[in-house]
């Protein structure tokens, strides 16, 4: 027998749990006097039902919106930029639209930007990454809509997701630079504990080190995210100054292994004669760089077209009163070997 999905807690259901009438959830929702006692005992199931109010309730008579949210980490990145447009070319066609948030990396921003977004019950959530506030997490879960995690495959998703490991991806890179010949590998990371799939990255940085039977693994840290092209010169020298006989370095993107580069060429060190560089993206500048730069390539654009044909067919499922079976959509990556390693 096929499941009914979840059905998102009610105004009613806050008012029987709490033992008072619609209308004083109401004045509690809108900030209307109620007694503290009241407000804090009516806030309290709130808070463990996982309720958020319908902002759309009022114009909307059918109960549905027509648009999507959708949560990025920033939108100054091309590659977050091109999911988004993924994103679009999947939904317009059946006239859905996209609310757009940029949580700039911070998990209490996600969740307000949630919070805020379910207000105007949207049809689906996409957002990047797999790691949320438990409130998040719990908000989406009771909100009975479909959800997708983008760029990351978590092993406990909300709903369903779509991505890659990027530990597995910068291992492969590691790997990849010994099978070139480079021995004394060091990795370039951001400072921040904002960017996790940057952390994943550097994971796995460590662990093919460590399995390479390579040495103490290399890493600098430095800079917050986003991480840009200016925080490579600064890091490159502090990886050089803590170790001076590195012969290539990972970075964590290909911007920072572009300015990496050009703080290269103004010590006069060649590329990849005295230091190999690497980064992660693809990103635009990798191939305009002089010299080219070896990278992870991942389609951006079909994260985004996949996530947005897999909410699709959740929410096709759903007005068949079915349940969706897609649980993971694993999104391949590769390594492209260029002139800076």
């Amino acid at each position: 027998m096929t499941s009914r999905p979840p059905v998102p807690p009610r105004m009613s259901d806050v008012a029987e749990r709490a033992g008072v009438s619609k209308m004083t959830v109401s004045r509690v929702l809108s900030g209307r006097s109620v007694s503290q006692a009241t407000r804090e005992k009516v806030q309290k199931v709130i808070d463990e039902l996982g309720y958020v109010a319908d902002a759309a309730a009022g114009a909307l008579s059918s109960g549905r919106s027509e648009f999507v949210a959708v949560l990025v980490p920033s939108l100054s990145s091309s590659n977050f930029s091109d999911t988004v447009r993924g994103l679009t070319a999947a939904f317009s066609p059946h006239g859905l639209q996209l609310l757009l948030g940029d949580t700039d990396y911070r998990l209490e921003q996600e969740e307000l930007l949630v919070r805020s977004m379910l207000r105007h019950q949207p049809r689906c959530v996409a957002l990047t990454g797999s790691r949320h506030t438990e409130a998040t997490r719990t908000l989406l879960r009771r909100a009975g809509i479909p959800v997708v995690e983008m760029w990351d495959l978590p092993a406990d998703p909300i709903d369903t997701a779509v991505g890659f490991s990027n530990a597995t991806a910068a291992r492969a890179m590691v790997r990849h630079l010994h099978e070139c010949g480079y021995r004394r590998i060091g990795f370039i990371a951001g400072a921040s504990e904002r960017d996790r799939r940057g952390l994943d990255r550097m994971r796995g940085y460590v662990a093919e080190i460590k399995a390479l039977g390579l040495g103490e693994p290399r890493v600098i840290r430095l800079g917050e995210s986003p991480i840009t092209m200016s925080h490579g010169a600064p890091a490159i020298g502090a990886l050089l100054e803590a170790w001076p006989d590195t012969d290539a370095v990972m970075c964590v993107s290909d911007m920072s292994a572009f300015g990496a580069i050009m703080e290269c060429h103004r010590r006069g060190l060649s590329v990849p004669r005295d230091i190999a560089i690497a980064g992660f993206g693809n990103f635009e500048v990798s191939w305009c760089c002089q010299p080219t730069i070896t990278t992870v390539s991942v389609d951006a654009y079909g994260i985004g077209l996949r996530a947005g044909e897999t909410l699709l067919a959740a929410l096709a499922a759903r007005e068949a009163g079915q349940t969706s079976r897609t649980k993971a959509v694993k999104i391949d990556f590769e390594v492209i070997a260029r002139d800076s390693a």
